[in-house]
């Protein structure tokens, strides 16, 4: 389209109205003209906007003027528009004359490499006619246009075309409603629509939804899923065809609404699915939704990533062929093994590269149930087929040839065309087949390095910004995407795009969803859609204090929080400091005052609890994220040494602490999941009988760490029941191990005491029955707190001070609580069935709180000594845990909760 397509706009929507206003106002216009009716079925997009100058208000806001200003086509349209502004004798008149009227875009394919725009601009005042005359008269008196008309079907066209070259505009006046194009033939087709008036129109699929009537909404657009094909056709080489056609047959067309909020652009709506007969809608049609749990395999050079949730991959299969030959006869039975394991999660993934001329490495993804056979079913391929035994090795990888051409389009579909002859290598569970051997070299020397999404804050911000269970997803990362997308267009579009790289580059995250409603058997049913384009936050959140003398308020960050508020008290302050977390793995620390006074930028988010070290050789906040141990001072820096770098292979799941010992280091117990125990100081030393030591069950809760008469006392309770005590250096104590008969889902309350015979510890197994013993192995005492089933879950719950302790039985959407005695203490029926925290805070006699969290409504309920709802109603609360203190100058309660991007501060009063 013509970079003066703008002045050509102004010039024909005023010289049409000069001649016409006049008699379609008095004579046809009080009739309303459906816009929608004017757009030609072969539209693939179709935008909507009303209030125009909100949207270039959001536009700047968001930062994407910026870069829009900065693309030579929309320098040129700011060029035209003070030519207009220059005739008119006033400024802004453009964007005044668009108001807010209801503008249509539609983008039509109007050959085998072009496409074109038409406008529709509806006429609506007097007053506006009479700014059509001037800038009209101004045109006229231009040496630079000429004018022309022409009558089709009746109706008068008009165009205007420039003295020196071809370009130009056509448009024509409809009862008042302007509709104008470059391109002769979409004017045309107006034309044409308008000789049969009862043709639905391209949103008759969603006439009941006005999505511009909704609040903050900046536009809607609209897309013809089943033309998407034709028109990227126009831009990629033949060869992309195929799987654009197989990935956009999921549904036939779709409204979003368009909302600009801060560093992304947001599309939500809906969209019909495709009835057509070999669709992938026909082949995933009731398959379930899925999590993308493959973001541990993903690296971050991906560029592009096809995601597909499902149950079994049968579904993708197409029929076998009657006549096949005898080798594929032969691979049969072995496809069809394999293909019987392989479930939940399939992917097509392109990988970055350094050049627009090289070829970019193309992987197929699935996960597989069984790994081990499916090793030996693809290792009987090979033999069956003649491929050489031989494999490469990637770190602990190897790549295996697969020996059979296609291999992941006879177990995926056609989707996974492309391989001709696939190499082959397993991760985990997950299978992944490569054009190359190279491919998958590339490929797995970032997972063996770490390289991949889930380790990436970045990524994982984004990921959380998504919707949790899609049935497909496309993932496109702008940045590692570039030489991909330069070496899949058409030569003659390069060019365009490198002149627009900054405004494709603005949002390097982009998403588009499809989530099937939970209906979806009923007739009508329809996808939730969803596209993210996405900028990435830069630098710590900045937090904006509501409360500037500190009894209450909130504090607003730019990213939502995703960690619980941990209290730190402050000498001198009434209240106390909060350390908290945003999804970018920043920590923040929230002064008593309110304020954000430190933040500090992590590799991963927090793993457990905070601890603060007060006496010792180092003092400050010490914690875990997945793969370190940080140390910061008061004002948020890392300590001498620190921090401390886990082995490649740990992945820290708990960090347990030993209780202060003078000017000794304390001793450091990282869980490294998988039951490993890894034990260390604050000086780096590791202690060589717990590198690692691993558990032969699963960790009921995180190892407790005690000092008894000067010696250390390491308590590990397993799920299984049993419970172990180990020294510093990881031998087994005697009396140790001992079994409570029953399962175990929470830690042991600890009643210290000068000897291992007198430090007693009491757990609450899934019997309901509080159990006694002492560091010395021996069980001291049995008692039933409460009755159980088999779908109880029972545990126990020590006070923030670690001296006194209650029993908390769920059963579903039950939960109770109980003194140890089992004397119960209250009572709570919930919505929902899965597991909810509870806090057992206390702050002297009289003075005890229980919290009870729902995740799922994200509410948390307070209740008193007296088992009385405080406030009368549960508080909103997005994370798992909140902060409570007490006040004793005012008698009142600091209640901290985070909901969403938000810290909250609230003073309560107890009954």
């Amino acid at each position: 389209m013509s970079q003066k397509l703008l002045v050509f706009l102004i010039g024909l929507l005023l010289v049409s109205a000069l001649g016409s206003y006049v008699y379609y106002r008095r004579a046809v216009a009080s009739v309303p003209v459906d816009p929608w009716s004017l757009v030609p079925d072969d539209a693939v997009f179709v935008v909507a906007t009303r209030d125009h100058a909100t949207l270039v208000r959001h536009l700047k806001e968001t930062q994407l003027w910026d870069n829009l200003t900065a693309v030579r086509y929309f320098q040129q349209v700011e060029e035209h528009v003070g030519l207009v502004d220059s005739i008119t004798g006033t400024p802004n008149v453009v964007l005044r004359f668009l108001g807010t009227k209801k503008v249509l875009t539609s983008v039509h394919v109007t050959g085998a490499r072009t496409f074109d725009v038409l406008f529709q601009v509806p006429i609506g005042s007097v007053r506006e006619y009479r700014q059509v005359r001037t800038l009209v008269d101004g045109l006229t008196r231009d040496p630079h246009y000429q004018v022309g008309t022409r009558e089709y079907l009746g109706e008068q066209l008009t165009e205007i075309r420039e003295r020196d070259t071809d370009e130009g505009m056509t448009f024509f006046n409809y009862r008042n409603h302007l509709v104008m194009s470059a391109s002769p033939a979409l004017v045309e087709g107006v034309v044409q629509r308008l000789q049969h008036p009862n043709l639905p129109s391209v949103a008759a699929d969603f006439q009941s939804t006005d999505f511009l009537q909704l609040k903050d909404v900046d536009a809607t657009l609209l897309i013809n899923y089943r033309r998407l094909p034709r028109f990227l056709s126009v831009f990629f080489r033949p060869e992309a065809e195929p799987g654009i056609s197989t990935v956009t047959s999921l549904a036939r067309n779709g409204q979003f609404e368009m909302k600009l909020a801060g560093n992304k652009v947001v599309f939500n709506g809906f969209a019909n699915p495709e009835t057509a007969r070999d669709a992938l809608q026909q082949r995933l049609r009731l398959q379930p939704t899925q999590r993308l749990r493959m973001a541990e395999v993903l690296s971050l050079r991906t560029a592009v990533l096809v995601h597909l949730g499902l149950g079994p991959v049968q579904v993708l299969r197409p029929a076998r062929p009657a006549n096949v030959d005898s080798l594929n006869q032969q691979n049969l039975p072995l496809l069809d093994s394999l293909a019987a394991g392989l479930r939940e999660e399939a992917a097509l993934c392109y990988l970055a590269t350094p050049s627009a001329r090289i070829r970019p490495a193309k992987l197929a993804l699935v996960y597989c149930a069984n790994p081990a056979k499916a090793a030996i079913l693809l290792g009987q391929l090979r033999r069956q087929n003649g491929a050489s035994p031989a494999f490469e090795r990637v770190g602990p990888y190897q790549i295996y040839q697969t020996g059979v051409p296609e291999l992941p389009a006879q177990l995926l579909g056609p989707l996974f065309r492309g391989f001709a002859l696939p190499a082959v290598a397993q991760v985990g569970n997950y299978l992944a087949f490569g054009e190359e051997a190279a491919d998958l070299r590339l490929w797995l020397t970032d997972v063996a390095a770490g390289e991949v999404w889930s380790r990436s804050p970045t990524q994982v911000a984004f990921l959380q910004e998504l919707q949790p269970q899609a049935r497909l997803r496309v993932l496109i990362d702008t940045r590692n995407s570039w030489n991909v997308l330069l070496r899949g267009l058409v030569e003659e579009r390069r060019a365009g795009l490198l002149r627009n790289e900054t405004l494709f580059q603005r949002f390097p995250q982009i998403a588009l969803q499809f989530v099937p409603p939970a209906n979806e058997a009923e007739p009508g049913a329809q996808y939730f859609t969803q596209l993210v384009l996405r900028h990435p936050a830069i630098g710590p959140a900045v937090a904006k204090p509501q409360a500037a003398n500190g009894t209450g308020g909130a504090l607003a960050f730019k990213t939502p929080l995703t960690s619980a508020p941990a209290l730190v008290p402050v000498t001198g302050a009434r209240v106390p400091g909060v350390l908290v977390q945003d999804n970018q793995h920043v920590l923040h620390y929230v002064t008593p005052d309110n304020v954000v006074a430190w933040s500090d930028s992590l590799l991963g988010p927090l793993v457990g609890t905070v601890h603060r070290l007060t006496t010792g050789p180092a003092t400050g906040y010490l914690f875990a994220t997945p793969s370190r141990l940080h140390l910061l001072d008061e004002s948020g820096r890392e300590r001498p040494d620190f921090p401390l770098n886990l082995p490649d292979s740990v992945q820290a799941s708990s960090l347990t602490i030993s209780p202060p010992m003078g000017r000794q280091a304390p001793r450091l117990l990282v869980g490294g999941g998988g039951g490993n125990l890894f034990l260390y100081d604050t000086n780096g030393r590791a202690y060589a009988g717990w590198q690692p030591k691993r558990m032969e069950f699963g960790l009921a809760a995180p190892p407790q760490y005690l000092v008894v008469g000067g010696r250390d006392v390491i308590v590990v309770l397993l799920e299984n029941g049993y419970i172990y005590a180990y020294d510093e250096q990881g031998s087994v104590y005697p009396g140790f191990p001992i079994s409570v008969g029953a399962r175990l889902h929470s830690g042991a309350f600890v009643e210290s005491g000068p000897t291992l015979r007198r430090t007693r510890l009491t757990v609450v197994s899934q019997h309901g029955e509080r159990v006694s013993f002492t560091l010395s192995g021996e069980i001291v005492g049995r008692s039933r707190v409460a009755t159980w089933s088999r779908s109880s879950v029972f545990g126990l719950v020590p006070d923030q001070n670690q001296r006194r302790y209650v029993v908390v039985r769920q059963d579903g959407g039950r939960l109770n609580l109980f003194e140890p005695s089992g004397r119960p203490l209250l009572s709570q029926s919930f919505v929902t069935s899965g597991p909810k925290p509870v806090q057992f805070l206390s702050f002297g006699t009289g003075r005890d709180a229980y919290v009870l969290t729902e995740p799922g409504p994200h509410k948390a309920y307070i209740y008193d000594t007296q088992g009385r709802l405080v406030g009368g109603q549960p508080f909103d609360s997005s994370a798992p845990t909140v902060g409570l203190a007490f006040d004793a100058g005012t008698n009142t309660y600091q209640l901290y909760r985070i909901i969403g991007n938000e810290l909250r501060r609230t003073a309560l009063k107890f009954n």
